[in-house]
């Protein structure tokens, strides 16, 4: 592992590893978490990596392998040193950062690939919800060793899925049936189904500041917003991305802010309520870059993670001026 601090980015250095997610702690400032898989996530095993911010960089606090590729990594909202995370062979973990081994609990019921893990938000919950590529959404209780429930209706595979940060029980998937999902656990199914783009969606977010917004980056290269109480049209697209949008985050501090990073190897800043919405756009990976965060205790500062076996830490210059 070798670090670089200073400049434009805190870099940590993976090698044989390809990044898929990276987190940040809702609790510890500087730490965070990035999924990630040998040989691009076709073959080979995995590795969550726990890292910590110091002024010299960035320094690897711990690491736990799983014997498939990690895919996505949620931090619980109740105890600061647990993780859930995702992998090819249809599992998820729980993880303890405290402990030198593990996981905790395996819970493995999908019967193929999890693209996607989450950790719900709302105070009073504490529930996991999980989406497959076995085209099924499967919801959990972290202290039952199965899941609660599973949800299907979605036609291909499910790349993405986010509780609402906002309506308890709620929650999005994104699929490979070019749909946009809106689920309420205590209806045990689908509310809203909207037909997002006419091609695969790799992603969906909420709207911190907005219950009824959620955007959608798709294989079109486009991002789009949907207003959920009018979902004929969407209330903004953004165009920009030259390849693949692989993962779109609104940001915690500003309501119309948000980030994608793609395929193009790009991570690109919008806000969507300007006449010129693109912000800036970030190049310094030299492959897909898979993994995205906005730090939730520094205003300025994003993590992301690609496939060319590096980790990075940076303030976008754009965050750093007043808006």
């Amino acid at each position: 592992m070798s670090a670089a601090g200073g400049g434009a980015a805190r870099t940590l250095r993976v090698p044989g590893r390809h990044g898929y997610a990276a987190e940040f702690s809702p609790y510890l400032p500087g730490r965070l978490a990035c999924a990630a898989a040998q040989h691009y996530g076709i073959a080979g095993c995995g590795t969550l990596f726990i890292l910590d911010q110091h002024e010299s960089g960035l320094r690897l606090f711990r690491s736990f392998d799983w014997n498939d590729g990690l895919f996505d990594v949620t931090w619980s909202e109740n105890n600061e040193h647990v993780l859930v995370t995702c992998s090819g062979d249809g599992s998820l973990q729980l993880w303890d950062t405290a402990k030198a081994t593990g996981p905790l609990q395996v819970y493995k019921e999908h019967t193929q690939e999890v693209y996607s893990v989450d950790w719900s938000q709302t105070r009073g919950e504490q529930l996991v919800v999980s989406g497959s590529w076995d085209q099924t959404i499967k919801l959990w209780d972290p202290t039952v060793g199965k899941s609660l429930c599973t949800f299907r209706g979605h036609e291909s595979i499910i790349y993405s899925t986010i509780w609402s940060p906002h309506i308890p029980g709620c929650f999005a998937s994104a699929s490979g049936d070019q749909t946009l999902r809106i689920w309420d656990m205590k209806a045990s199914g689908v509310r809203i189904v909207v037909p997002a783009h006419q091609a695969d969606i790799l992603s969906c977010d909420w709207c911190k500041y907005n219950e009824n917004l959620l955007v959608t980056g798709a294989i079109d290269c486009s991002l789009r917003g949907w207003d959920l109480r009018n979902v004929q049209q969407p209330v903004f697209e953004l165009l920009g991305h030259t390849y693949a949008i692989r993962r779109v985050k609104f940001s915690p501090f500003h309501a119309s802010v948000l980030a994608s990073c793609s395929y193009d190897f790009t991570v690109r800043f919008w806000n969507f309520s300007k006449p010129n919405p693109l912000l800036e756009t970030v190049e310094h990976h030299t492959e897909f870059t898979c993994g995205l965060d906005f730090s939730l205790q520094s205003p300025t500062q994003v993590a992301d993670c690609a496939w060319d076996e590096t980790i990075k830490i940076y303030d976008p210059v754009c965050l750093t001026m007043p808006a």
